[in-house]
This record gives C-alpha cells, structure tokens and sequence, in this order.
C-alpha cells in the first residue's frame, strides 16, 4: 500500500529527476506570489503614506467610513473634518481614503 510497485517487486529504483523540477514550480509560484500580491501592495501602501503625510488644513478628504469632510484640524495621528454646519468629528489620520478636488463637497450640496 504504502511500498511503489517496482520497489516491492524487488526492482532497482528508477532515479525520479523531480528534485530540480519541484524547486523550479517552487521559485516560479513565489515570484508570481511576489509580482501579483506583494509588490502591489506596497506599492497602493506606499502612496496611501504619501497622501497622508501631504494633506493639509482646509483639503476635502473621503474617510474609509464613507463621510466626506474638510479638515479643520490635524495633528500626527488624528484628523477633524468638519462635515457639516456645527459638526466635526475626529478621525484617525489613516482612516483617511483619499483626498477630493475643492469643491466637492459644495457641489454635492446644491
């Protein structure tokens, strides 16, 4: 069950070449890995970094919860968007999805 058929007939073992063939598919399925999950990644990371750290008062911004804010105040890690008359809420700087051209919020309004 568990012995091949030519070594339990007593045969000499055939030599099995799938040493260099199996560490071959190994590389070619970490580079795939590597080209189609990791580099992407860090790179979308990258410039989500570069966004963050360029923001300023005054920029209209899109939060990961959907709220569209201005930002009032900021400081190393946290945001307040004013996103309404009277409202402001305070956000994590990173929870930041991305920023929106001037206007956007006004234009939504009307």
């Amino acid at each position: 069950m568990f012995i091949s058929n030519a070594m339990a007939a007593g045969e000499p073992a055939q030599a099995q070449g799938g040493g260099m063939a199996q560490i071959g598919i190994f590389l070619v399925f970490g580079l795939v890995f590597y080209f189609f999950l990791i580099r992407p990644q860090s790179k979308r990371a990258k410039e989500h970094k570069a966004m963050l750290d360029a923001i300023e008062k005054g920029d209209e911004v899109a939060t990961n919860g959907g709220l569209l804010g201005k930002i009032v105040k900021l400081n190393e890690n946290l945001v307040v968007l004013k996103i309404a008359e009277n409202t402001e809420v305070v956000v994590q700087r990173g929870m930041i999805a991305s920023t929106l051209p001037k206007g956007t919020i006004k234009s939504l309004k009307a």
